[in-house]
């Protein structure tokens, strides 16, 4: 099993060597990258061969997400007709190892043609793909992971980690918001958490409401209804304090009677609040945080309008 295992160890190792110098290789090309992309009028075209393919598709999905408009072109079928997706203002994002790859060579005079600038992941700068790309960032030129060198491992670890940070480098510049990404990612768990607000799952309706001055009987009997809560508010009809299942587990653990105590006696006074328009994660995070399982939602006037429950929203995914 040791020798499993360091194989294990000798494949991060090698994959580690690459990503550590693959941005230092590229520190004044990187820029230049994104800076031309950036400069594009039209789509971003990323094309790639075979596993690179397979890197090309992932980038060009997050770039998409991200808000970089971006479509993956597999090169055989561009030569083949699907050239026609490119247009003038397009810019092109080309993944290839050797540089020299067949498919990858028929599809150059095409991007030629229509002046589409050209961004070059190539290991070899001297290769047909790094003499016509505009801007080369450049792959080290190690052996890969795969102990004979053939099957691609660390290159496209390298390709896929420049690609996410193209992709974040281009987000930052765009001004690209959590909430863009939710409105692109509706039907996600992202989008989700970026979307629901405290509103959405609030309850509203028969909320435990008394006085402060009503018997601790009463609020308890109350808050045994109501999912452990019982809410306090003042004579105009604003927030006083809350009592918890927690509150009466502590008075019975130190033998305190409830005969004759009224609700403000025990009550918790400004306990954690959230807002209807607050984001539903964010009010999930604080519950978590202070390891409480709801929050009442008040008004910019402190009046209850609600109580979010911790259990609701882990039941959607939360």
């Amino acid at each position: 099993m040791s020798s499993i295992f360091e194989e294990a160890e000798r494949v991060f190792e090698i994959e580690v060597k690459w990503l550590n110098s693959m941005l230092p290789l590229n520190r004044s090309s990187f820029p230049a990258a994104v800076e031309l992309l950036n400069r594009s009028k039209g789509k971003l075209i990323i094309c790639g061969m075979g596993k690179s393919g397979l890197v090309a598709r992932k980038i060009a999905a997050t770039m998409t997400s991200t808000g970089t408009p971006s479509y993956f072109l597999h090169p055989a079928e561009g030569i083949h007709g699907d050239a026609g997706i490119l247009a003038r203002g397009d810019t092109a994002l080309v993944l290839s190892k050797s540089g020299d790859t067949a498919e990858i060579a028929a599809l150059l005079p095409v991007l030629g043609s229509l002046n589409i600038p050209v961004v070059a992941m190539v290991s070899n700068e001297n290769s047909l793909l790094g003499r016509f790309a505009d801007v080369v960032l450049k792959l080290p030129g190690f052996k890969e992971a795969c102990p004979y060198n053939l099957a691609p491992t660390a290159s496209t670890t390298a390709m896929m980690t420049m690609g996410d940070a193209l992709a974040m480098a281009m987000l930052k510049l765009s001004g690209f918001t959590p909430e863009d990404f939710a409105e692109v990612h509706p039907g996600g768990s992202l989008g989700k958490k970026l979307l629901m607000r405290v509103s959405d799952l609030m309850t509203s309706e028969n909320l435990p409401l008394l006085s402060p001055e009503s018997p601790l009987t009463a609020a308890i009997e109350m808050m045994t209804e109501h999912r452990g809560l019982c809410i306090a508010t003042d004579t105009e009809s604003r927030l006083a304090g809350i009592f918890v299942y927690g509150d009466l587990g502590r008075l019975m653990r130190d033998n305190i009677s409830v005969s004759g105590l009224s609700l403000k006696d025990v009550m918790i006074k400004n306990p954690a609040v959230t807002q209807a328009d607050e984001l539903l994660a964010l009010a999930v995070q604080s519950m978590e945080a202070r390891g409480i399982t709801s929050l009442v939602v008040v008004n910019e006037n402190s009046i209850p309008l609600g109580i979010v429950y911790l259990h609701d929203a882990l039941a959607l995914g939360f």
